[in-house]
């Protein structure tokens, strides 16, 4: 489904506005990097928007100043007592140099990473990105099953990719879900929430009120770890998040 976005400018913020049958408007601000979406119905004219755009200007100023506040990852450099992330928890890394391929394991307090001589950090970034990957897919099955028994919902297809401003996306017509790489490094329960929030997008395709009452059937406790999740560190740039 090919979606058309109409780019405004608002008090030196630039949003993106997606025409939708929708009765009411519908605004959001996505972490890390404070993205502005404003959900309209197809009938509201272009004046209409940005007047209802500029009375968010404070709501959108407080949620992007909170995003600027969230600590950042520093770059990674795969040196030895580094500090790493997986499943909410910090790991130190050790560093190995040795013949034939390389591979990470997980060990206690720490990650081990294997790699022949003379190995980049480009390489090395590569390499942890696809250990982290494999990762992520190993645990989803059981709990995309688990939530999809509990929701009543079926997807047709899941995938792992590299998102920029999303932790999550939906195609409904397709059934299909995408979940961010990063997930892997955050909380047991904040990969959970990012499931039943796409997976309740098969019931309401908007973050309306039906939306918000599905996510509180299914999940009282969603806000918190939506607020936990965003307030965890986000990766460096070079992670290209």
């Amino acid at each position: 489904m090919n979606i058309e976005i109409e780019k405004i400018r608002v008090s030196n913020f630039e949003v993106d506005v997606i025409r939708k049958d929708i009765k009411n408007m519908h605004l959001a601000v996505y972490p890390p990097t404070g993205r502005i979406r404003l959900s309209a119905p197809t009938t509201a004219n272009s004046e209409m928007v940005r007047l209802f755009a500029i009375s968010k200007i404070g709501w959108i100023k407080k949620h992007i100043n909170n995003f600027n506040q969230q600590p950042r990852e520093s770059k990674r450099t795969f040196q030895a007592g580094e500090s790493h992330y997986f499943l909410g928890k910090r790991y130190l890394l050790k560093v190995y140099e040795k013949p034939g391929s390389s591979e990470v394991k997980l060990g206690g307090t720490k990650i081990h990473l294997f790699v022949k001589e003379a190995t980049s950090i480009e390489q090395k970034t590569t390499i942890m990105k696809e250990w982290y990957r494999q990762e992520l897919k190993n645990i989803l099955p059981n709990l995309i099953e688990k939530w999809e028994r509990i929701i009543g919902v079926k997807s047709s297809a899941w995938a792992v990719k590299q998102m920029r401003t999303k932790w999550g996306a939906c195609n409904t017509e397709e059934k299909r879900i995408w979940l961010n790489l990063e997930l892997i490094k955050k909380p047991l329960i904040c990969i959970e929430y990012i499931i039943v929030h796409e997976l309740v997008h098969l019931l309401e395709r908007s973050h309306n009120e039906n939306f918000v009452k599905h996510m509180d059937h299914f999940m009282p406790k969603w806000r918190f770890h939506r607020d936990e999740l965003n307030q965890l560190p986000v990766a460096h740039t070079d992670w290209e998040y």
